[in-house]
């Protein structure tokens, strides 16, 4: 690819990728810790999905006791190192904090959170659970992201052989391989990793379930598989120059950058990036941070209509990301590789079926804008083909249908967690549909006797 931004020197990406928010010292986590009221209806708490007993694990930060504050978190959530740096929290726990209707600062529980799950890593993951001893029952789990590490960390606590099955090199999924260093580490989801092998969890990656082994074989082998397989590729753009050079998609993007060998990612001069989601936002912001001259965000709809966080939002504007509303891609520009973006105009109709007003586009308003790169990011769509394979599966709205009580599919032996049921949510629902799904499967197998 032509036109690639210069590489910076080492100082300069580390600088460009120091996380944004820092850890606590001690002295810091124990003076936020005592701002906690400690309520007694603990909003914080009903606002987290996981429902971990926030201001318990505060107290305990404040007293001294981290042990027992990160056995309060790990007691609810298995993925929390990677939801304490990760989350919305501003939008969930903090958001929720009763601060906020004092109009002061709400009690930072990410970063308290991290303070106590971090010392925890640090002292060598001191033991905190007595697993339940075995009970002769096995369950395969299909991906290792956050809903499966937390399904099989419950389940072998619960008595289970536990077999997650991983095609990719590392565990993790997108905790691994999909947030941006500047909010946390990839080595601090391997960290969770190690925490659920701890328990006795098998890991086999570089085993795709339907290629390496099949799922009539993979279910033969267990009692019960939960699906944590995320979601599918993106779709395509439908638009001609799609598959120029220049043109990738955002997720294969962040994956190559999460591993910080920053000099290994191209990046061109003038970036543009379809989308406006959260993870267009995280691509966007990598690609100036990689040394792009100019990154612009591409949106069929208004800023009132984009589904990333305010925060999100807030982050790329600092960044100097520009923003085109009301703009859809309609042909990528290039001979061989991309040069150019041409765009046309668009309006706003009426509501489509998630409550955002769908786009139409202006007759003769087409433009164009020179650019080197196209990073796509119009969302997933669900890995049919494999599920395909299951008999009698129930989906709604393009997602795995489950019981939510239960996390258990139409098809009895399967359950499902994560974003191949939603469509795309945060870590820590995931965290919350796994440990939900592992009592669903504890409760299936044996009241079946």
């Amino acid at each position: 690819m032509n036109n690639l931004a210069p590489k910076l020197t080492s100082e300069q990406y580390e600088n460009n990728f120091t996380e944004i928010h820092p850890a606590f010292n001690q002295n810091q986590a124990t003076v936020e810790a005592n701002r906690c009221l400690y309520c007694f209806d603990s909003p914080c708490m009903k606002a987290c999905p996981t429902h971990i007993d926030i201001s318990t694990f505060i107290k305990k930060i404040a007293t001294g006791n981290i042990k027992g504050s990160a056995k309060t978190i790990l007691e609810s959530n298995w993925i929390a190192l990677t939801c304490a740096k990760a989350c919305p929290v501003d939008v969930l726990c903090e958001g929720a904090c009763v601060y906020n209707e004092r109009g002061e600062k709400p009690i930072e529980i990410g970063r308290l959170q991290r303070y106590a799950i971090d010392w925890y890593f640090e002292h060598g993951m001191p033991s905190l659970f007595t697993p339940t001893p075995k009970n002769g029952k096995s369950v395969g789990v299909i991906g290792a992201g956050p809903a499966g590490l937390a399904c099989a960390a419950e389940l072998a606590l619960l008595g289970y052989d536990v077999t997650i099955y991983e095609g990719k090199d590392l565990p993790g999924g997108l905790d691994t391989m999909g947030i941006a260093p500047y909010k946390m580490s990839y080595m601090d989801s391997l960290k969770e990793v190690k925490l659920v092998e701890s328990f006795g969890v098998k890991i086999k990656t570089r085993v795709w379930v339907g290629t390496t082994i099949t799922l009539a074989e993979t279910a033969q082998m267990h009692d019960a598989i939960f699906l944590s397989i995320g979601l599918g590729n993106s779709p395509d753009l439908n638009i001609p120059g799609e598959h120029l050079e220049g043109v990738c998609d955002a997720l294969e993007f962040i994956e190559n950058v999460t591993t910080r060998n920053w000099n290994s990612v191209d990046v061109g001069k003038r970036v543009a990036v379809i989308g406006a989601g959260n993870t267009a936002i995280d691509a966007a912001t990598e690609a100036k941070r990689l040394g792009a001259e100019q990154v612009m965000i591409i949106y069929r709809r208004s800023e009132e209509e984009m589904p990333a966080y305010e925060f999100e939002y807030d982050l790329a504007k600092r960044d100097g990301i520009v923003f085109h509303f009301l703009t859809a891609p309609s042909r990528i520009i290039g001979n061989g590789q991309v040069e150019g973006l041409e765009c046309v105009k668009m309006k706003l109709g009426m509501p489509d079926v998630k409550g955002r007003r769908t786009s139409h586009s202006i007759p003769n308003s087409e433009f164009r804008i020179p650019v080197d790169m196209v990073i796509k990011s119009i969302g997933q769509k669900p890995a049919e083909s494999f599920l395909s394979q299951i008999s009698n599966l129930k989906f709604e709205r393009g997602k795995i249908w489950v019981n939510t009580e239960t996390m258990q599919t139409s098809h009895p032996k399967y359950f499902a967690g994560g974003d191949c049921i939603n469509g795309g949510k945060e870590v820590v629902n995931a965290a919350a549909d796994g440990k939900r799904a592992a009592h669903g499967i504890d409760e299936y197998l044996f009241s079946r006797k």
